[in-house]
């Protein structure tokens, strides 16, 4: 079984944190390197997983090397690319800009072993690569410091045959529940990471409590039903909804109270430039002639979000960066309320993206989190 946990607590304090160790590191120095990032922090399981960050956007960089006009499977020019590879992994130098990120990164998914090992698994083992072998789910262990037994116990159990994701991830979910004795405490961790920024564990097992004032979006009170939730043997399948999304949101009608200075109010923000919020909102606002299929209640984002929907996502989104798509669904997934999702969405990944000329797909994202909390 894994814990709750308060996402928005969490990665504040991830955030917190990285920014205060980068200013005490960055204060006398102007890069960082492969050295200084091995002992970057006390907590090794931080800097374990910066370094295997570091390698997945090394292999990403190593493909876009690849040219239609050039035999890269030739042995000699494998062999250079290997060569090179091996030397470049010795000259790690990054500013802070570049490196700040990938540390809170690493902050927050150090919390994750402890709290959701299956996720971590499946994002650490699973998500890296294209096909699953042993040898490469063994050495993925290299990265691993946190409850280290606990997986490695369970890579043990694998045979040369097992190559299948969904098969592998529903065993360890079995393993991780009959081996609840080898998980570290969290009070334990927490101690670690209090002694650099003080947190505390009810801090980060408090559960956000959804909010009575009006949301972050202001979004219209008139906003239509959700249709009924569809049978449980039934799959959602995420419908397209770019019609609704052309069509502009219905005006609401304004009570009779409203007073003539209110009139004046609207002249003068009629002749406002829209907000970055402003723009979501509109773009994300419920059309009268979206389907019933397109309003139905899901139960999960991951789950139903489309291939194709998935890789417009990973491209527009998130600069086709798939494991920060990942780790972002599976945190709106794991809110429990839709203002806190929607709040995440407008108040954190919109400015750390850019979405403001992304209205269109920031409305299916949104869409998708208002059926998943209908």
């Amino acid at each position: 079984m894994e814990d709750k946990y308060n996402q928005l607590h969490l990665e504040r304090y991830s955030k917190e944190l990285a920014n205060l160790l980068c200013d005490r590191h960055f204060a006398s120095h102007d890069t960082l390197n492969g050295p200084q990032l091995i002992s970057f922090t006390p907590i090794k399981q931080v800097n374990l997983f910066v370094i295997k960050e570091l390698l997945l956007k090394w292999h990403h960089e190593m493909a876009n090397l690849r040219s239609p006009y050039f035999d890269y499977e030739h042995e000699e020019v494998k062999e250079a690319l290997v060569n090179f590879m091996n030397v470049l992994s010795r000259k790690i130098l990054m500013k802070r800009d570049a490196f700040e990120p990938l540390l809170q990164k690493a902050i927050y998914d150090t919390f994750l072993v402890v709290l959701a090992p299956v996720a971590t698994f499946e994002e650490k083992f699973l998500r890296i690569q294209e096909e699953i072998t042993l040898p490469k789910l063994q050495e993925n262990l290299k990265y691993i410091d946190i409850d280290k037994g606990l997986f490695a116990g369970f890579v043990d159990t694998l045979s040369p045959s097992s190559r299948d994701r969904e098969y592998i991830l529903s065993r360890f979910k079995l393993y991780v529940n009959a081996n609840q004795g080898l998980r570290t405490p969290l009070h334990q961790l927490v101690e670690q990471f209090d002694a650099l920024l003080p947190v505390t564990e009810a801090e980060i097992k408090e559960q956000a409590q959804p909010k009575s004032a009006p949301s972050f979006l202001d979004r219209p009170a008139a906003t239509a039903k959700p249709a009924p939730a569809a049978p449980v043997q039934e799959k959602d399948v995420v419908a397209p909804i770019h019609t609704a999304q052309r069509e502009a949101a219905a005006p609401v009608a304004r009570p009779a109270m409203y007073k003539e200075e209110d009139d004046e109010l609207e002249e003068v923000a009629a002749n406002v430039r829209p907000t970055l919020n402003d723009n979501f909102r509109k773009a994300a606002a419920p059309s009268s002639l979206a389907t019933a299929h397109s309003n139905r209640k899901i139960d999960s984002l991951k789950n139903s979000i489309s291939i194709n929907q998935r890789f417009s996502f990973i491209n527009e989104l998130f600069d086709g960066d798939n494991l920060t798509y990942y780790q972002t669904i599976q945190t709106l997934d794991n809110f429990t309320d839709a203002d806190s999702a929607m709040q995440y969405i407008t108040g954190t990944l919109a400015s750390k993206y850019d979405w403001s000329r992304k209205q269109e797909h920031v409305a299916k994202l949104m869409k998708l989190v208002e059926r998943k909390f209908a």
